[in-house]
């Protein structure tokens, strides 16, 4: 089993890592780091560069805790594509960052936070940027 985090380079995506990593050595389980892309996305500020990850990775490093980087590109909806992970990594916990967003903003853009804490088969971890957990 491993705990899985989404990660994007955001203050929410760090709060999520470090939520991981906190998470992954409590339970002494391998993390798995899921930083996606659009597939065929020319631009996706999503997307963590390279010397990024590398610091997420080094960060599970330094606290003990073993973890990989995956970055599996989505079609069409990333909360199904994530869940999709999950399933495949036999995941004991999801742990997202949440930031805050206007009823409009959610209205029209959707939530894949909502989503994946509203259809996960497994426990989901949300926490916010400045920390707190929900």
């Amino acid at each position: 089993m491993s705990i899985i985090v989404g990660f994007v380079p955001t203050p929410a995506g760090e709060a999520a890592l470090a939520a991981g990593i906190a998470e992954a050595r409590l339970r002494n389980q391998d993390l798995v780091i899921v930083n996606s892309a659009r597939e065929g996305a020319l631009v996706d500020k999503s997307v963590a560069p390279d010397d990024v990850l590398a610091k997420a990775s080094k960060q599970a490093a330094e606290a003990g805790v073993t973890a990989r980087v995956i970055q599996p590109p989505y079609q069409h909806d990333l909360a199904d594509e994530f869940l999709d992970v999950a399933r495949e990594e036999n995941a004991s916990l999801i742990v997202i960052g949440l930031r805050h967003r206007t009823q409009v903003g959610k209205f029209i853009l959707g939530s894949h936070a909502q989503r994946i804490l509203m259809q996960s088969d497994r426990p989901v971890l949300a926490v916010k940027a400045d920390g707190g957990q929900f």
